[in-house]
């Protein structure tokens, strides 16, 4: 999903209401989790009380000011003393806020971590939300073919389990590879459909250089212990030639040295061929 959240507490606190399942669809603002957090109300009461206490106390002092009866620096010091319990109120408030955790965006719950009396800590995973109506397919591409990738540039996209083919807009590529795979990260753009999950493999076709190669017979080439070997029939004589090869498609074997284009090979039988063996070539 393109929009996804972990969902986690700020402050400790047993976990009073999970009013979620998995698979339950959310709306922005509704409530996912509600902690438990006595200690935190109470600093609330006990802060209100100071905000009041201060307010008070500031209030007499100007009124004893416009008599006479007080000095300046004193209601500034009081002013200081209003403006820090306000501050300590604010807080406070704002810690109690944080006992009830609401969904940060329309979506879906993915994953359930915790229940109704587990006890909730800074940064500890509670819930997994997703917005499953815009859909991404992060892929790993060769460093090598990175390069060539724009946003917006259109792939081929398969997802086997949902057997769809589909067309992606690349919309990030990572500006580093990783240095062990090689592989630089890239997400695409597709279109949601209700046969997809988030997590499902999916199987992205990007087109490399193109280049000319050279290809036989996979019989034609034999191997002794590290060396593979292969017999180029030259004036009807078998000439051993030692090979060294690439990649294998079906029944083709890529020659990337010892061989040239043109030249005729022998696809031995039963019996081994031997260099400078005479053959007869058969129309």
């Amino acid at each position: 999903a393109v929009k996804q959240a972990v969902i986690a507490a700020k402050i400790t606190g047993a976990i009073e209401q999970m009013p979620v399942v998995l698979g339950s669809p959310v709306k922005e603002g509704d409530l996912l989790v509600q902690l438990r957090a006595g200690e935190i109300s109470a600093k609330v009461l006990q802060a209100e009380a100071q905000l009041e206490q201060a307010r008070r106390n500031l209030e007499r002092e100007r009124k004893l000011l416009q008599k006479n009866a007080a000095t300046a620096e004193m209601v500034k010091s009081l002013e200081e003393m209003y403006r820090i319990a306000e501050a300590s109120h604010r807080e406070a408030r704002t810690m109690l806020d944080y006992t009830r955790i609401t969904a940060p965006f329309d979506g879906v719950v993915t994953a359930k971590k915790a229940s109704v009396g587990d006890l909730a800590t800074p940064g500890a995973p509670l819930l997994h939300l997703e917005d499953s109506s815009r859909l991404q397919v992060v892929a790993s591409v060769p460093e090598t073919l990175v390069l060539q990738l724009r946003a917006g540039d259109k792939l081929p996209v398969h997802i086997p389990a949902a057997d769809l083919d589909l067309a992606g807009t690349v919309a990030e590529v990572a500006p580093a590879a990783d240095p062990l795979s090689r592989t630089a990260t890239v997400k695409l753009d597709i279109e949601a459909s209700s046969r997809m999950r988030t997590g499902q493999f999916t199987r992205v076709t990007v087109t490399g250089q193109q280049k000319d190669a050279l290809f036989v017979p996979a019989a034609a080439v034999r191997r002794f212990g590290q060396l593979e070997r292969i017999f180029v029939i030259s004036d009807n004589t078998a000439r051993l030639r030692l090979v060294r090869t690439g990649m294998t498609l079906q029944d083709q074997v890529e020659i990337l040295s010892g061989l040239e284009p043109g030249e005729r090979i022998a696809i031995p039988l039963d019996a081994e061929l031997v260099d400078g063996q005479p053959v007869t070539l058969i129309p």
